[in-house]
Formats: structure tokens, sequence, C-alpha cells
């Protein structure tokens, strides 16, 4: 049976749905999955729970999301740079669970490899700890250290962009657009990858591969893209 979808919406088809809890790769824009992310927005389900890095901003990546009222809950490490955001969490319209980078990388690294939970000392005397179950564990010199209990992610679909991708799925992603999509991608129940380029099964250097095509159920061309950042900076060009 081919992984490979026509288009984004196809290859959501049977599985997106209300009150879904999904994971999505990317670092603000930098290997979101664009395509993936508007066929979700285009397909009227709301009550969604994401767990990704970052809402993006206004009107690119989950922001379209949260613009069209279709997320209730964001697990994410940083949150700036979206208004609607901010204005949707100040008046209680958006639920969000904050969670350091390195430990929200782990909790879908733990949910990929069945790990319901594990201890870090992350978080520790803050906001993030509240509500969560502490243990003393002695460190490497011995010294009793206040540890916290973080669960791991286990998401009803995972969805990420890659750079190329054979016909079985397996995948290379491009330099820091690896970023959050690794560990999202394991954590899901169903994984779905867009991917700049298609490749004949069998052209992908093995030792190249950085995810294998396992975890991956379907994928989708989404060429071309247009490489965005969230701010563009330059300076004046100074006169001779």
């Amino acid at each position: 049976m081919t992984k490979l979808y026509p288009d984004a919406a196809s290859a959501l088809a049977g599985v997106i749905k209300n009150d879904m809890l999904i994971a999505a790769g990317g670092f603000g824009l930098c290997g979101i999955p664009e395509r993936l992310l508007d066929a979700i927005r285009d397909s009227g389900v709301t009550g969604l729970t994401f767990a990704s890095n970052n809402a993006g901003i206004d009107n690119e990546g989950i922001g379209k999301l949260l613009r069209t009222r279709q997320v209730k809950k964001m697990i994410s490490s940083y949150v700036g740079e979206n208004k609607e955001f901010e204005r949707q969490y100040l008046s209680g319209e958006l639920e969000v669970e904050f969670c350091p980078q390195g430990t929200l990388a782990e909790r879908m690294r733990a949910g990929g490899a069945g790990i319901p939970g594990f201890y870090t000392r992350t978080g520790v005397g803050t906001e993030v700890a509240k509500g969560k179950e502490h243990k003393q564990f002695p460190d490497r010199d011995g010294v009793m250290q206040t540890y916290i209990l973080e669960q791991g992610i286990f998401a009803d679909l995972s969805i990420i962009k890659a750079w190329k991708a054979d016909e079985t799925g397996n995948l290379v992603f491009r330099k820091t657009a690896r970023n959050f999509n690794l560990p999202a991608a394991t954590c899901g129940k169903i994984c779905v990858a867009e991917v700049e380029e298609v490749v004949p099964a069998g052209s992908l250097d093995p030792d190249q591969i950085h995810l294998a095509g396992v975890f991956v159920n379907r994928i989708v061309p989404g060429a071309p893209y247009d490489k965005k950042i969230e701010f563009r900076t330059v300076r004046e060009r100074e006169t001779a």
C-alpha cells in the first residue's frame, strides 16, 4: 500500500477529527508543516490541542488556526511574537501549558519510546513545577536533589516537515529544519509528513536517513515553498 498522497487534504482524510492532540514539528517558522496546517484549518475541526515548540506568528503556522478559533490548548515553550495568542490567553479563551524546550523535546521522545514519564530538575521551584509530583534523587556527587515528574506525550496525530522522502517513508531533514520534527514524528499514533521532494525507494543513502519509514504513515509533497522568517531585519545601505 502506497504512503504517498497527492495533497495535504487527502493525506489527512479519515484521520483528522475534533478534540485531537496533535504533535507538530518546527521551530518558529523553520521546518513547520505548512501544507498540513492549512489543510487542518480548511477541514474545520475544532477543540484541538497542539504540542509544539511555539504557535507560529500571526497568520503563519499554528497562528492561522488560532485566528479561526480551532485550538483550545497549546503545550509550548515559546509563545511570543503572536498577538492573537496573547489576546486569547489573557482573555481566558486559550489554555496554555508552558513546557521548557528541552523538556518538551524529551516528553515527545519519551512518548515515541513508550515511556510514560521521567524525572527532571528543569522547572523545579518555578510555575512549571506546580501540581507535579516532586521526588528526591541523589545527583552524580551523591547530593540529594529535587526532581519533578514530567509525562510523555502520546499524540493522536503527528504532522511534520522533511526535506526528502523516499516512497517507503524514509526521511531526510535539512539542517536546522530537523529541530522538533523528529521527536514529534515518533510520539503520534499516525504520522503524516509533508516533504519538499519525493525520490524512488532505495535512492537515499541509508547512513543519511534521519527518520526510518516505519514511523511514517503518509507522505504528501508540499513544494514549492516560500521560505519565511519571523522578522526581516536589514540595515540601511551606506552611501559611498
